[in-house]
């Protein structure tokens, strides 16, 4: 019964030594870093748990960020702008140079696969283990799975182009 009264009395003086630094919270102010990596002051000392806090030395002010709106010019008349006209050109030299790519990288594919199939059609002697078919065989299958994935690359780009 004693440890129980002990305990009770120990933790309502921390109560009342703690409440007068609570208050004085607002003349403080910690720099805290959260899980995201992101930094934030505070003056709240309850709100620095669970983080990595230290207590600022110097006074800082606050100052609310202005809207981008606000803060933005507009452009000079003798700025240059971009027609229709000028954006169709752009947008057709663009698909032409992607055709361009894309029929080389088929081309290459195609001779990766050929090449591919000769090495899978030869056994040597000294290959009586097929592990050591497969090794030699993985530089021409990487080759096709590169190609490939070239391939599909540039038609997705195609594709987000006639969008």
């Amino acid at each position: 019964m004693k440890r129980i009264l002990a305990i009770a009395f120990l933790g309502s003086s921390l109560a009342v030594t703690t409440a007068p630094a609570l208050a004085q919270d607002s003349d403080r102010m910690w720099r805290c870093r959260n899980k995201d990596g992101t930094t934030e002051f505070t003056n709240v000392q309850g709100s620095t748990a669970g983080r990595e806090c230290r207590l600022v030395d110097q006074h800082v002010t606050v100052v609310p960020a202005t809207s981008p709106a606000r803060t933005r010019s507009k452009t000079p008349s003798s700025y240059p702008k971009e027609t229709q006209a000028k954006r169709a050109s752009a947008k057709e030299k663009q698909r032409q140079i992607l055709e361009t790519e894309l029929d080389q990288e088929r081309g290459l594919l195609d001779k990766s696969k050929q090449a591919l199939a000769e090495q899978e059609a030869v056994r040597y002697g000294d290959e009586k283990n097929y592990a050591r078919v497969l090794a030699r065989l993985k530089p021409y299958q990487d080759t096709v799975e590169l190609h490939q994935k070239n391939v599909e690359a540039l038609e997705r780009e195609l594709a987000v182009l006639d969008k």
